[in-house]
Protein backbone atom coordinates (compact mmCIF):
# COMPACT_ATOMS: atom_id res chain seq x y z
CA UNK A 1 0.00 0.00 0.00
CA UNK A 2 1.29 3.39 -1.13
CA UNK A 3 -1.18 6.49 -1.51
CA UNK A 4 -0.40 10.08 -3.00
CA UNK A 5 0.37 12.78 -0.92
CA UNK A 6 -1.69 15.39 -2.33
CA UNK A 7 -4.44 12.65 -0.88
CA UNK A 8 -3.17 12.79 2.48
CA UNK A 9 -3.02 16.54 2.68
CA UNK A 10 -6.80 17.02 1.38
CA UNK A 11 -7.36 14.22 4.66
CA UNK A 12 -5.24 16.19 6.78
CA UNK A 13 -7.67 19.43 6.27
CA UNK A 14 -10.66 17.45 6.53
CA UNK A 15 -9.54 15.66 9.82
CA UNK A 16 -8.64 18.34 12.58
CA UNK A 17 -9.96 18.58 16.38
CA UNK A 18 -8.73 17.07 19.30
CA UNK A 19 -8.80 13.09 19.64
CA UNK A 20 -11.21 11.86 22.46
CA UNK A 21 -10.24 10.05 25.51
CA UNK A 22 -12.40 7.27 24.84
CA UNK A 23 -14.52 6.29 21.33
CA UNK A 24 -17.93 7.55 21.10
CA UNK A 25 -19.45 4.45 20.61
CA UNK A 26 -18.04 0.87 21.39
CA UNK A 27 -15.62 -0.68 18.52
CA UNK A 28 -14.53 2.87 17.01
CA UNK A 29 -11.00 3.41 15.92
CA UNK A 30 -8.44 6.69 16.54
CA UNK A 31 -7.14 7.23 13.35
CA UNK A 32 -4.19 9.94 11.98
CA UNK A 33 -3.58 11.37 8.54
CA UNK A 34 -0.47 13.00 9.59
CA UNK A 35 2.10 13.73 12.35
CA UNK A 36 0.21 16.78 13.51
CA UNK A 37 -3.29 15.31 13.17
CA UNK A 38 -4.44 14.25 16.77
CA UNK A 39 -6.82 11.73 15.51
CA UNK A 40 -10.62 11.18 14.66
CA UNK A 41 -12.96 8.68 16.37
CA UNK A 42 -14.18 6.30 13.10
CA UNK A 43 -16.28 3.22 12.38
CA UNK A 44 -14.49 0.43 10.86
CA UNK A 45 -16.58 0.70 7.79
CA UNK A 46 -16.04 4.56 7.66
CA UNK A 47 -12.05 3.43 8.13
CA UNK A 48 -12.12 1.71 4.80
CA UNK A 49 -14.40 3.27 2.91
CA UNK A 50 -13.04 6.92 4.00
CA UNK A 51 -9.52 6.49 3.74
CA UNK A 52 -8.38 2.45 2.45
CA UNK A 53 -10.56 2.71 -0.47
CA UNK A 54 -9.68 6.43 -1.23
CA UNK A 55 -5.91 5.84 -1.07
CA UNK A 56 -5.48 8.03 1.99
CA UNK A 57 -2.93 7.01 4.07
CA UNK A 58 -3.69 7.16 7.96
CA UNK A 59 -2.44 5.06 11.00
CA UNK A 60 -4.79 3.78 13.50
CA UNK A 61 -3.31 4.23 16.81
CA UNK A 62 -6.36 2.79 19.05
CA UNK A 63 -4.48 0.35 20.57
CA UNK A 64 -1.01 1.77 20.30
CA UNK A 65 -1.23 5.26 22.33
CA UNK A 66 1.97 4.58 23.77
CA UNK A 67 4.01 4.55 20.71
CA UNK A 68 2.01 7.69 19.41
CA UNK A 69 3.62 9.46 22.84
CA UNK A 70 7.07 8.06 22.21
CA UNK A 71 6.59 9.56 18.75
CA UNK A 72 5.53 13.29 20.16
CA UNK A 73 8.35 13.02 22.23
CA UNK A 74 11.34 12.29 19.48
CA UNK A 75 13.18 15.38 19.21
CA UNK A 76 14.84 15.68 15.51
CA UNK A 77 18.21 15.87 17.38
CA UNK A 78 17.78 11.76 17.81
CA UNK A 79 16.17 11.29 14.57
CA UNK A 80 19.43 12.65 12.39
CA UNK A 81 21.92 10.66 15.07
CA UNK A 82 22.29 7.35 12.54
CA UNK A 83 25.16 6.92 11.17
CA UNK A 84 25.23 4.46 8.17
CA UNK A 85 28.70 3.84 5.65
CA UNK A 86 29.73 5.74 2.91
CA UNK A 87 29.43 2.33 0.83
CA UNK A 88 28.46 -0.71 0.43
CA UNK A 89 31.61 -3.18 1.25
CA UNK A 90 30.77 -6.53 1.98
CA UNK A 91 30.21 -7.69 -1.52
CA UNK A 92 32.28 -10.73 -1.06
CA UNK A 93 30.34 -12.01 1.26
CA UNK A 94 27.02 -11.03 -0.14
CA UNK A 95 27.16 -11.89 -3.91
CA UNK A 96 27.91 -15.78 -3.23
CA UNK A 97 24.40 -15.70 -1.26
CA UNK A 98 22.71 -13.80 -3.90
CA UNK A 99 23.94 -16.59 -6.32
CA UNK A 100 21.57 -18.73 -4.26
CA UNK A 101 18.60 -17.05 -5.30
CA UNK A 102 15.96 -18.52 -6.77
CA UNK A 103 13.13 -17.19 -8.98
CA UNK A 104 10.98 -20.49 -8.95
CA UNK A 105 10.59 -20.27 -5.52
CA UNK A 106 9.30 -16.86 -5.76
CA UNK A 107 6.64 -17.78 -7.94
CA UNK A 108 5.79 -20.63 -5.75
CA UNK A 109 5.28 -18.80 -2.46
CA UNK A 110 3.58 -15.83 -4.17
CA UNK A 111 0.85 -18.31 -6.06
CA UNK A 112 0.48 -19.90 -2.61
CA UNK A 113 -0.56 -16.24 -1.32
CA UNK A 114 -2.37 -15.47 -4.03
CA UNK A 115 -4.77 -18.23 -3.84
CA UNK A 116 -6.34 -17.42 -0.44
CA UNK A 117 -9.62 -15.31 -1.45
CA UNK A 118 -8.54 -12.62 0.67
CA UNK A 119 -6.13 -11.72 3.31
CA UNK A 120 -7.55 -9.12 5.57
CA UNK A 121 -6.92 -8.91 8.50
CA UNK A 122 -10.66 -8.92 9.69
CA UNK A 123 -11.88 -11.52 6.94
CA UNK A 124 -12.75 -15.11 7.09
CA UNK A 125 -8.95 -16.14 5.96
CA UNK A 126 -6.85 -13.72 8.66
CA UNK A 127 -6.16 -16.78 10.76
CA UNK A 128 -5.44 -18.89 8.19
CA UNK A 129 -3.09 -16.81 6.18
CA UNK A 130 -1.45 -15.86 8.78
CA UNK A 131 -0.92 -19.56 10.10
CA UNK A 132 -0.15 -19.91 5.76
CA UNK A 133 2.81 -16.78 7.37
CA UNK A 134 4.06 -18.83 9.76
CA UNK A 135 4.51 -22.06 7.91
CA UNK A 136 6.27 -20.89 5.29
CA UNK A 137 8.78 -18.56 7.57
CA UNK A 138 9.89 -21.58 9.72
CA UNK A 139 10.30 -23.50 6.64
CA UNK A 140 12.11 -21.12 5.11
CA UNK A 141 14.14 -20.55 8.41
CA UNK A 142 14.87 -24.17 9.42
CA UNK A 143 18.04 -25.18 7.63
CA UNK A 144 19.45 -23.59 10.96
CA UNK A 145 18.14 -24.32 14.14
CA UNK A 146 19.17 -21.51 15.74
CA UNK A 147 16.41 -19.06 13.85
CA UNK A 148 13.80 -18.64 15.93
CA UNK A 149 10.44 -18.16 14.08
CA UNK A 150 7.14 -16.61 16.22
CA UNK A 151 3.93 -15.17 16.11
CA UNK A 152 3.01 -11.95 17.63
CA UNK A 153 -0.47 -11.91 18.71
CA UNK A 154 -2.76 -8.20 18.18
CA UNK A 155 -5.96 -8.20 19.43
CA UNK A 156 -7.42 -9.09 15.87
CA UNK A 157 -7.17 -12.95 14.47
CA UNK A 158 -4.48 -12.21 12.29
CA UNK A 159 -0.78 -12.65 14.14
CA UNK A 160 2.09 -10.97 12.39
CA UNK A 161 5.21 -13.33 12.45
CA UNK A 162 8.99 -12.44 13.54
CA UNK A 163 12.04 -14.52 12.60
CA UNK A 164 15.32 -13.58 13.98
CA UNK A 165 18.85 -15.04 13.03
CA UNK A 166 20.83 -14.08 16.19
CA UNK A 167 23.52 -11.95 16.34
CA UNK A 168 26.40 -11.26 19.13
CA UNK A 169 26.32 -7.56 19.40
CA UNK A 170 22.72 -7.26 21.43
CA UNK A 171 21.76 -5.12 18.50
CA UNK A 172 19.06 -5.46 15.38
CA UNK A 173 18.43 -4.91 11.85
CA UNK A 174 14.80 -5.42 10.59
CA UNK A 175 13.55 -5.54 6.80
CA UNK A 176 9.92 -5.85 6.82
CA UNK A 177 6.50 -6.39 4.61
CA UNK A 178 3.01 -6.76 5.21
CA UNK A 179 1.36 -9.86 4.47
CA UNK A 180 -2.56 -9.22 4.29
CA UNK A 181 -4.44 -8.17 1.50
CA UNK A 182 -7.49 -5.87 0.56
CA UNK A 183 -9.73 -5.53 -2.40
CA UNK A 184 -12.30 -3.27 -3.35
CA UNK A 185 -14.25 -4.36 -0.29
CA UNK A 186 -13.40 -5.69 3.09
CA UNK A 187 -14.89 -9.14 2.15
CA UNK A 188 -14.13 -9.08 -1.29
CA UNK A 189 -11.73 -10.63 -3.46
CA UNK A 190 -7.61 -9.69 -3.20
CA UNK A 191 -5.42 -11.78 -4.04
CA UNK A 192 -2.76 -8.75 -3.34
CA UNK A 193 -0.28 -10.52 -5.30
CA UNK A 194 1.68 -7.20 -5.83
CA UNK A 195 0.83 -5.53 -2.41
CA UNK A 196 2.30 -7.56 -1.11
CA UNK A 197 2.76 -11.07 -1.79
CA UNK A 198 5.79 -9.56 -3.80
CA UNK A 199 7.66 -8.01 -0.95
CA UNK A 200 6.84 -10.98 1.57
CA UNK A 201 8.67 -13.44 -0.74
CA UNK A 202 11.25 -11.42 -1.82
CA UNK A 203 12.65 -11.41 2.10
CA UNK A 204 11.20 -14.56 2.92
CA UNK A 205 13.27 -16.02 -0.07
CA UNK A 206 16.89 -14.16 1.43
CA UNK A 207 15.59 -15.65 4.97
CA UNK A 208 15.76 -19.10 3.28
CA UNK A 209 19.16 -18.57 1.97
CA UNK A 210 20.44 -16.94 5.03
CA UNK A 211 19.49 -19.82 7.17
CA UNK A 212 20.54 -22.15 4.16
CA UNK A 213 24.11 -21.10 4.32
CA UNK A 214 24.04 -20.87 8.40
CA UNK A 215 25.13 -17.28 8.09
CA UNK A 216 25.73 -15.85 11.14
CA UNK A 217 26.15 -11.76 11.52
CA UNK A 218 27.07 -9.42 14.17
CA UNK A 219 23.68 -8.04 14.23
CA UNK A 220 20.92 -9.95 14.84
CA UNK A 221 18.97 -9.88 11.56
CA UNK A 222 14.84 -10.21 11.50
CA UNK A 223 12.67 -10.55 9.36
CA UNK A 224 9.26 -9.22 9.97
CA UNK A 225 6.09 -9.99 8.39
CA UNK A 226 3.60 -7.59 9.38
CA UNK A 227 -0.42 -8.60 9.29
CA UNK A 228 -3.29 -5.70 9.33
CA UNK A 229 -1.10 -3.15 7.59
CA UNK A 230 -3.93 -1.79 5.50
CA UNK A 231 -5.98 -1.20 8.57
CA UNK A 232 -3.70 1.30 9.30
CA UNK A 233 -0.51 -0.48 10.13
CA UNK A 234 -1.73 -2.37 13.00
CA UNK A 235 0.49 -4.97 13.23
CA UNK A 236 3.89 -2.84 12.80
CA UNK A 237 3.00 -0.53 15.41
CA UNK A 238 2.46 -3.09 17.91
CA UNK A 239 5.50 -4.63 17.04
CA UNK A 240 7.57 -1.62 17.31
CA UNK A 241 5.34 -0.20 20.58
CA UNK A 242 6.24 -3.55 22.34
CA UNK A 243 10.00 -2.94 21.27
CA UNK A 244 10.78 0.30 22.44
CA UNK A 245 8.49 -0.43 25.84
CA UNK A 246 11.45 -3.62 25.85
CA UNK A 247 14.10 -0.87 25.19
CA UNK A 248 15.28 -3.39 21.73
CA UNK A 249 18.06 -1.26 20.10
CA UNK A 250 17.41 -1.49 16.47
CA UNK A 251 20.07 0.14 13.97
CA UNK A 252 18.05 0.00 10.50
CA UNK A 253 14.42 -0.92 9.35
CA UNK A 254 13.84 -1.59 5.30
CA UNK A 255 10.58 -2.12 4.26
CA UNK A 256 9.61 -3.84 1.26
CA UNK A 257 6.03 -2.78 -0.01
CA UNK A 258 5.28 -3.80 -3.83
CA UNK A 259 8.22 -5.62 -5.45
CA UNK A 260 6.49 -7.23 -8.71
CA UNK A 261 5.39 -4.24 -11.09
CA UNK A 262 7.38 -1.81 -12.65
CA UNK A 263 6.90 -0.72 -16.21
CA UNK A 264 10.43 1.69 -15.87
CA UNK A 265 12.11 -1.91 -14.47
CA UNK A 266 13.29 0.59 -11.25
CA UNK A 267 13.65 0.03 -7.64
CA UNK A 268 11.96 2.99 -6.17
CA UNK A 269 13.61 4.25 -2.99
CA UNK A 270 11.04 6.61 -1.22
CA UNK A 271 12.81 9.92 0.40
CA UNK A 272 10.17 11.43 2.49
CA UNK A 273 8.91 9.88 5.95
CA UNK A 274 12.08 7.81 6.33
CA UNK A 275 15.99 8.50 7.73
CA UNK A 276 17.65 10.30 5.46
CA UNK A 277 21.49 8.84 6.12
CA UNK A 278 19.74 4.91 6.01
CA UNK A 279 18.29 5.96 2.76
CA UNK A 280 21.27 7.71 1.21
CA UNK A 281 22.92 4.39 1.94
CA UNK A 282 20.06 2.32 0.80
CA UNK A 283 20.38 4.12 -2.70
CA UNK A 284 23.93 2.96 -3.21
CA UNK A 285 23.12 -0.68 -2.84
CA UNK A 286 20.47 -0.82 -5.82
CA UNK A 287 23.50 -0.50 -8.23
CA UNK A 288 25.83 -2.44 -6.82
CA UNK A 289 23.58 -5.62 -5.38
CA UNK A 290 20.94 -5.01 -8.20
CA UNK A 291 21.16 -5.30 -12.04
CA UNK A 292 18.11 -2.34 -12.22
CA UNK A 293 18.40 1.27 -12.29
CA UNK A 294 17.37 3.42 -8.95
CA UNK A 295 14.70 5.75 -8.72
CA UNK A 296 13.45 7.89 -6.21
CA UNK A 297 9.58 9.53 -4.97
CA UNK A 298 7.85 10.23 -2.40
CA UNK A 299 4.53 8.46 -0.94
CA UNK A 300 3.56 11.06 1.92
CA UNK A 301 2.79 10.12 5.14
CA UNK A 302 1.97 6.53 6.71
CA UNK A 303 1.82 4.99 3.10
CA UNK A 304 3.10 1.48 4.25
CA UNK A 305 4.89 -0.17 7.66
CA UNK A 306 7.95 1.77 7.78
CA UNK A 307 5.38 4.95 9.22
CA UNK A 308 5.42 2.55 12.53
CA UNK A 309 9.34 2.09 12.82
CA UNK A 310 9.84 5.45 12.34
CA UNK A 311 7.68 6.77 15.32
CA UNK A 312 9.44 4.66 17.11
CA UNK A 313 12.66 6.67 16.76
CA UNK A 314 14.45 3.63 14.78
CA UNK A 315 16.12 4.95 11.30
CA UNK A 316 13.51 3.52 8.45
CA UNK A 317 14.08 3.28 4.35
CA UNK A 318 11.64 2.46 2.12
CA UNK A 319 12.34 0.49 -0.82
CA UNK A 320 9.13 -0.55 -3.80
CA UNK A 321 9.23 -1.98 -7.45
CA UNK A 322 7.92 1.90 -8.83
CA UNK A 323 7.50 5.41 -8.53
CA UNK A 324 4.01 6.74 -7.39
CA UNK A 325 2.80 7.73 -11.14
CA UNK A 326 3.80 4.38 -13.00
CA UNK A 327 3.08 1.86 -9.67
CA UNK A 328 0.10 -1.26 -10.20
CA UNK A 329 -3.14 0.15 -11.06
CA UNK A 330 -4.28 -3.02 -9.76
CA UNK A 331 -3.81 -3.21 -6.05
CA UNK A 332 -6.78 -3.16 -3.66
CA UNK A 333 -8.90 -5.26 -6.24
CA UNK A 334 -9.71 -8.67 -7.37
CA UNK A 335 -6.87 -7.70 -10.28
CA UNK A 336 -3.86 -7.91 -7.95
CA UNK A 337 -3.37 -11.09 -9.59
CA UNK A 338 0.08 -13.29 -10.33
CA UNK A 339 -0.19 -13.05 -13.60
CA UNK A 340 0.53 -9.29 -13.28
CA UNK A 341 3.69 -9.97 -11.12
CA UNK A 342 6.94 -9.65 -12.84
CA UNK A 343 9.12 -12.16 -10.62
CA UNK A 344 12.37 -11.41 -12.44
CA UNK A 345 11.89 -7.65 -10.74
CA UNK A 346 11.07 -9.59 -7.41
CA UNK A 347 14.27 -11.09 -7.72
CA UNK A 348 16.40 -8.04 -7.61
CA UNK A 349 14.19 -7.10 -4.83
CA UNK A 350 15.54 -10.52 -3.32
CA UNK A 351 18.98 -9.76 -4.25
CA UNK A 352 18.65 -6.08 -2.84
CA UNK A 353 17.26 -8.07 0.57
CA UNK A 354 20.46 -10.16 0.54
CA UNK A 355 22.70 -7.07 -0.15
CA UNK A 356 21.25 -5.03 2.77
CA UNK A 357 20.71 -7.77 5.49
CA UNK A 358 24.58 -8.61 4.64
CA UNK A 359 25.91 -4.86 5.08
CA UNK A 360 23.66 -4.28 7.94
CA UNK A 361 25.28 -7.17 9.83
CA UNK A 362 28.32 -5.56 9.99
CA UNK A 363 26.50 -1.70 11.29
CA UNK A 364 28.05 -0.37 14.27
Amino acid sequence: MHFHPLLLLAAAAAVSGAALPSPPAPGMRLIKTSDTDTGTWVTESEKFTNFTAQHIGFQDITDTLALESHAAKLSSARLAAAVFPSAPTHQTTANPLIAKLSQSNLVARATEMAAFYNRHYQGSYATTSATWMFSAAKTAAAANAKITVAQFTHSYKQPSVIAKIPGTSGKSVIVSAHFDSVGSTISGRAPGADDNASGVVAILEALRVLAAAAYAPTNTLEFHFYSGEEGGMLGSRDVMQAYVAAGTPVLAVVNQDMAGFSPNNVIAVYTDYVDAALTAFVKKLVPVYTALPLATDVCGYACSDHASARDAGYPVSYVCDENMADSSPYIHSAQDAVATVDFAHVLEHAKFTVGFLVEGGFFA
